[in-house]
């Protein structure tokens, strides 16, 4: 087993390889804004730090948000391409599920919540009994709107540091891992468990919209 996991849900861009026991190479880096440009020379940088070529990947692993539009599918499509060409298995994770394992990694067994930024003063975020078991589906809030529902229990994850008045016990990981979501996801390969398509697990609609009554310029 080779499984090349990428995350662009949040703003960090994550990649990782994992044979299935371990992370055997993984680059991280914070940068909203530069998705596109960062993910495949991340790509190219695992494989020559493993020095493995890319089809030597048995599966690719990918977090389907919820995140904000514009980066959550820059690593999606990427997924979903090399997947095509190199003729294996996509699966699809829950990012939030990604930073709830991660969590579990640094120490944190239990209730939880993970929270990330989704803008317009908003966080995604969901509930967790334990690093494996999410409460409900996630959802998009807030904060203040949910200060009672996630009082009382660890947060980590962007969104809980950005809002420290509601996550009052705000710890890490603050940003995404993609060798936590392939380490979740040769689990659950193992245990013979379900994923989610490579779609985008969108909560609201995107930022940019086509403006109403704009002026048709064209000839009629």
């Amino acid at each position: 087993m080779l499984l090349l996991a990428v995350d662009t849900a949040t703003p960090a861009v994550t990649v990782a390889l994992h044979d299935g026991e371990s992370v055997v190479a993984e680059s991280n880096q914070v940068d909203a804004r530069r998705h596109g440009e960062l993910l495949l020379p991340s790509v190219d940088k695992v494989l020559a730090e493993a020095g493995l070529r890319l089809e030597a990947v048995t599966g690719i692993v990918v977090g389907v948000g919820p995140g904000p539009y514009t980066g959550l599918r820059v690593g999606l499509v990427t997924a979903s391409t090399f997947a095509a060409v190199l003729g294996v298995p996509v699966h699809g994770l829950c990012t939030l599920d990604g930073l709830a394992y991660a969590a579990g990694r640094a120490g944190i067994e239990g209730p939880f919540t993970v929270a990330t930024d989704a803008r317009r003063k908003e966080v995604y975020w969901a509930r967790y009994e334990d690093p494996r078991t999410r409460v409900g589906e996630p959802a998009v809030d807030r904060p203040a709107d949910i200060a009672e529902r996630v009082a009382g229990v660890p947060s980590v994850g962007q969104g809980a540091f950005l809002y420290p008045e509601v996550f009052t016990d705000a710890r890490a990981p603050e940003h995404q891992s993609a060798g936590a979501l392939a380490a979740l996801a040769a689990e659950r390969l193992a245990a013979g468990r379900e994923f989610l398509p490579a779609t985008p697990l969108y909560l609201r609609r995107p930022d940019a919209q086509v403006p109403k009554n704009y002026k048709v310029v064209t000839p009629q």
